[in-house]
């Protein structure tokens, strides 16, 4: 009995491995490319399709004057920065009113973000960040600091951007989302702390 056996094209099967072989490369470059973008190590600023969002507003007060939660909220900038925040915040330069500062914030499994950002100090009232390097090209925000009888309101709001229209409106609420409950839970840290020094 004779046995047939077919040929397979030498170019069908090596295409067959080219494919094979790009989309691996692909998912690679992606994972790689997509755990850079969550830790703040790329940054996409192409200003194409950008897609602006709101931050907060979030509303907190504070049974402590202005000044105390004004002087915790600059302390570890301005000053020396105390152990416990030494993963947090790392000033990289400081003056007299101003700092460019990195901040670690652990977002879900194995992966911190680290962002860049410059702090102007502006007392009695406002702390204005402005994103330098993160995971988006774009954050601003604001902490304005309201005396009301003895005791602080502050008001925090900003704006957070990213590129590429849908995607980028996507990547940005996935980004705020991380980012508005990391400044609730500063904030909350915050009024501990000036609470405590007031009483």
């Amino acid at each position: 009995m004779n046995q047939v056996t077919r040929q397979t094209p030498a170019g069908c099967k090596s295409g067959l491995v080219r494919g094979i072989r790009t989309v691996v490369y692909a998912a690679a470059v992606g994972g790689v490319g997509s755990r850079l973008l969550a830790g703040g190590q790329l940054t996409l600023d192409t200003g194409v399709g950008r897609t602006l969002r709101p931050l907060g507003p979030i509303t907190v007060a504070m049974a402590a004057p202005r000044d105390t939660v004004f002087d915790v909220i600059a302390a570890p900038y301005l000053g020396r920065t105390p152990r416990a925040m030494a993963d947090e915040i790392e000033v990289l330069e400081r003056g007299s009113d101003m700092v460019l500062a990195a901040h670690r914030t652990p977002v879900g499994g194995r992966i911190v973000t680290t962002t860049v950002e410059t702090v102007r100090f502006d007392r009695p009232d406002t702390i204005d960040f402005r994103l330098v390097r993160g995971p988006v090209p774009h954050v601003v925000e604001r902490f304005t600091l309201h005396p009301e009888q003895g005791t602080t309101r502050l008001e925090y709001a900003g704006e957070l951007g990213a590129d590429f229209w849908g995607l980028g409106r996507w990547w940005a609420d996935q980004v705020a989302s991380k980012w508005e409950a990391t400044v609730s839970a500063s904030l909350d840290r915050i009024r501990k702390e000036a609470e405590r020094r007031a009483s």
